[in-house]
């Protein structure tokens, strides 16, 4: 090799070699920054750290916690993030109201007492106000909550653990520091010694939290971090979550069954109803300016019918109806006294008359309410769930006249409800200026939509109400009449001969005839039509259906019914 070729080798060399080097410099800065991280430490430790169901939400609350005189506050704020998000102030009697699963409590600011589900129970501390806003006592409601509640002085850490869901505990297999993150290099946040226990933290399906063979734990000092997996021995459940279980697990398939405020109930026994799962018949009724008292339908006729019901194998949700009062309805609304006392006759008569659940009909009233009918349905659905009832409340299509449809909040009412029944029916009413269908196709179809879109509606709480009636338009003299037609006698009506055309968009036939100088306009609801609404069910994965209302339809109706719902 030459003298020049030595040297370009030595360059080359050379240049190598500082390759080399820049990409171990690299390598290590790379890795410098891609642990440093780990290593900051993000505690909080200049206020109460609050640990709910092992998750650290303290940077995530918008007014520090209060500890004082052994009691825990936490903001008004804080309680709707975490625990019930229509915590409410009522500004008339100066009080709290505040709901969990089965409790409802009222806490009056002040006071060193709550009245829970309508006894009155005294607590340690109050609801007191501070810099305009409001510290609920909130270790005294560990049962309203249903909570186990923890303060540990040594950390200055509250852990608050739901009752309903799954707590594991095991032991330390040998003394190891507890990391931040699951990896060796990490920051070393707690330590547990040999035969330490400690929680196991469970992720949403109620599994161990497990990333790269290392276990997510909570120590006794109320920290959280990271151990490995073969150190976790004696895994014990100590509490199994408790899970949800539906009153009924298929297509919900109701029929009203009404009669009138001074009619008996009707007499069913000996017979059956095909594809039916839940009757609702119209047992409860509003008093007119009787401030939560309820008429009641029912008697020992009603007795009899719920007899019936269950001896097919049916739920009995029946009907509560506000009669259109439009003024006993806001004056009940507006009174959370009152909204109790209706609470308390409602959950008397479930009890009374064995009832599955009850299905709320209030219509006719005031748009500036719906956020009270709201409350009311929020403070119901508690008392329902302690004694295993349903609750359905129905409402109607989201757009119109203020107190008809605006008085619905359906997007609350769809959370809080078991079931939200959509009316879908009165397209066109008895008051509608032009003649026209009572529930087409294309129009429930995109109330559906609206329901599930800018209602916030889940899919699985929304049961589409079906009619069984129709409307003849009349035109007599230039001036529009109509009058109500069941199904089962929309034939008797029509002459025979009358042409039928099929409107797909509506899914039904249009008649037209006329008599005596009247033409006479139907939009025929049939199996056809009653087909093509049941099979939206499928389409959006609604709930199920509700039939308005039994003895009004042909008997043929309920097996397309069966095949439809799978009943």
């Amino acid at each position: 090799m030459s003298r020049r070729e030595k040297r370009e080798e030595k360059v080359k060399s050379r240049i190598l070699i500082k390759i080399v080097v820049v990409a171990i410099f690299l390598a290590v800065v790379f890795w410098i920054l891609k642990i440093t991280p780990n290593y900051i430490n993000t505690e909080i430790t200049n206020k109460a750290n609050l640990v709910i169901n092992n998750s650290n939400v303290t940077k995530d609350l918008k007014n520090d916690v209060i500890i004082r005189d052994g009691v825990i506050y936490i903001a008004k704020e804080d309680i709707s993030n975490f625990f019930d998000p229509y915590i409410y102030y009522d500004e008339k009697y100066n009080q709290i109201i505040t709901t969990s699963e089965t409790q409802v409590a009222s806490m009056q600011v002040g006071s060193n007492s709550i009245i829970n589900n309508g006894s009155r129970v005294n607590i340690s501390g109050t609801v007191i106000e501070e810099n305009d806003t409001y510290y609920i006592p909130f270790s005294s409601l560990k049962d309203v909550y249903n909570v186990e509640i923890n303060y540990i002085e040594s950390t200055n850490t509250i852990t608050v653990d739901s009752k309903d869901r799954k707590y594991v505990v095991a032991d330390a297999r040998k003394e190891a520091n507890v990391k931040a993150y699951p990896t060796v290099f990490s920051r070393t946040v707690d330590k547990i010694e040999a035969n330490e226990t400690f929680v196991v933290v469970q992720n949403d399906e109620n599994q161990n939290e497990v990333v790269d063979n290392w276990v997510e734990i909570r120590t006794d000092s109320g920290k959280l971090g990271y151990i490995k997996q073969n150190n976790v021995v004696n895994e014990f459940v100590t509490r199994e979550a408790i899970e949800e279980e539906k009153q009924i697990t298929d297509k919900i398939s109701m029929v009203w069954d009404y009669y009138s405020k001074y009619v008996y109930p009707p007499d069913r026994s000996g017979s059956k109803i095909n594809g039916v799962n839940v009757v609702s018949p119209s047992f409860f009724d509003l008093i007119d300016e009787g401030k939560g008292e309820l008429y009641d339908n029912a008697g020992e006729e009603g007795k009899e019918y719920v007899n019936w019901a269950h001896s097919n194998g049916y739920k009995v949700w029946p009907m509560l109806s506000n009669n259109s009062y439009i003024e006993t309805t806001a004056e009940i609304m507006r009174d959370f006294n009152l909204r109790q006392q209706l609470i308390e006759n409602i959950v008397s008569q479930v009890l009374k008359y064995d009832l599955d659940g009850i299905n709320v009909d209030f219509e006719n009233m005031h748009d500036e309410d719906k956020d009270l009918f709201s409350r009311f349905i929020i403070e119901l659905k508690p008392r329902l769930n302690e004694i295993g009832a349903v609750l359905s409340v129905d409402v109607t299509a989201p757009d119109g006249s203020p107190e008809w449809s605006l008085c619905f909040d359906r997007n609350v009412i769809g959370d809080v409800a078991d079931y939200i029944v959509f009316m879908a029916y009165d397209q066109n009413g008895n008051s509608s200026p032009v003649e026209g269908t009572t529930a087409g196709y294309n129009w429930v179809k995109a109330n559906i939509e609206k329901f599930l879109g800018q209602e916030g509606v889940d899919e699985s709480k929304l049961i589409l109400g079906i009619p069984f009636y129709t409307r003849v338009w009349e035109e007599r003299n230039g001036k529009i009449t109509s009058s109500t037609i069941d199904m089962k006698k929309i034939e008797q009506v029509i002459p025979e001969g009358a042409s039928r055309t099929w409107d797909d968009d509506l899914k039904q036939y249009y008649v037209e005839f006329v008599e005596d100088g009247v033409t006479n306009k139907i939009w025929v609801e049939d199996e056809e039509s009653i087909k093509a609404k049941l099979s939206l069910i499928s389409e959006y994965n609604l709930a199920g259906a509700a039939y308005w209302e039994k003895d009004r339809e042909p008997e043929s109706l309920w097996n397309v019914i069966s095949e439809y719902l799978g009943i």
